[in-house]
């Protein structure tokens, strides 16, 4: 760190900047193309594994997915590719960037490995893409359906602000 980078001024500049929230999920399905969600304690609507990213420890999206897939399911995994970003806005909170990771299937051991985290969930189950929306709140649910297109095409990485296409 340059000596610049430890003045006061910079710290104010620093602090002066908009602030934004990063959350990371990973995606993960069962052989019949299912989704695997969890169920909260804390708010109404089911989500992805996955959570708040740790910024101040230098922790990245990827990083942040994984560490949040372990403590809520007990799933250590590597993770696949980025299959969607999502800039979201709402009220009473800064913007949030959302990332969601390809969490690859799972198999039957797996799905019996599985040790909720009990602080924070109540339980976990397989949803149809055809009934995603029904258990995902706001743009969450456009967010998996577009990080599922994005995985079916193979190519590309959904693009999204609240939930919704920008190309």
């Amino acid at each position: 760190m340059t000596a610049s980078h430890t003045t006061p001024e910079f710290a104010a500049y620093i602090a002066s900047l908009p602030k934004v929230l990063a959350g990371a999920a990973a995606l993960f399905r069962d052989a019949e193309g299912r989704v695997l969600l969890v169920e909260p304690n804390y708010r109404a609507g089911w989500a992805l594994p996955g959570g708040t990213i740790e910024s101040d420890t230098g922790e990245s999206p990827r990083q942040g997915a994984r560490r949040e897939t372990l403590e809520e399911i007990g799933l250590d995994r590597a993770l696949g590719r980025l299959l969607a970003v999502d800039w979201v806005v709402g009220p009473g909170r800064p913007p949030l960037v959302a990332y969601v990771y390809d969490g690859g299937v799972l198999d039957e051991d797996d799905f019996a490995a599985i040790r909720l985290q009990e602080a924070e969930l109540l339980s976990w189950r397989l949803v149809p893409r055809e009934e995603l929306t029904d258990f995902l709140l706001g743009s969450l649910g456009h967010r998996v359906l577009a990080a599922l297109d994005a995985l079916a095409d193979g190519t590309v990485t959904a693009e999204l602000e609240n939930g919704r296409s920008v190309l």
